[in-house]
């Protein structure tokens, strides 16, 4: 293992800085790269978020030159729809009722850069929700937690009690799958548990 290689994040999200610190590591600095996230003609949203994901953390390798980059992206998919980042308090709330009482993908991507080259992977979780009524999810809304999470809900957070099952990585929906992470850190000469 090579204890002084500095570890980087290449995303601005505080989640996956909680999650690599949960890990047990120490992250030198967090960037968020600038990268173009638009849809290819014909690619499946696996290839979208593995795509980005390298994109991210090729950029990373250039902002931050030395050292390990963790990159990551988190898509999700009910009945073969996106959902991402709520617009507004109707794009919101219709999304949270498009989940109710249903089962959704999360798919997270994860790519770790260092003297291994780019090694990644990625996860997908099955969730499901309890059924949601129109004023349970316009008081979620309100709570202001749902802004800017892709599907409209937290995990993590109060979003969680309409979380019934789940099939899959929990720590991949919030954002890094951390035992797929973990492995892919100790290839790249850290050690989370050293």
């Amino acid at each position: 293992m090579i204890p002084s290689l500095p570890l980087f994040l290449a995303s601005g999200s505080p989640q996956r800085l909680q999650l690599l610190e949960q890990l047990g590591m120490q992250v030198a600095a967090q960037h968020a790269p600038d990268v173009d996230e638009r849809y290819l003609p014909d690619e499946s949203l696996m290839d979208y978020v593995c795509r980005v994901t390298r994109l991210k953390a090729e950029a990373g390798v250039r902002h931050f030159a030395h050292g390990c980059i963790v990159a990551a992206d988190t898509a999700m998919l009910c009945d073969g729809r996106v959902l991402g980042k709520p617009r507004d308090a109707d794009d919101a709330i219709a999304t949270l009722m498009r989940l109710s009482g249903r089962t959704h993908e999360v798919i997270t991507a994860v790519c770790v850069a260092g003297p291994a080259g780019l090694l990644d992977v990625s996860v997908t979780t099955a969730v499901s929700f309890r059924e949601i009524s129109y004023a349970e999810a316009k008081a979620y809304w309100l709570t202001g937690e749902p802004r800017g999470k892709a599907g409209s809900y937290a995990l993590q957070g109060r979003g969680g009690q309409f979380v019934t099952r789940l099939s899959g990585s929990p720590s991949a929906v919030i954002g890094l799958p951390l035992a797929e992470t973990a492995l892919l850190l100790r290839q790249q000469g850290l050690d989370p548990l050293a």
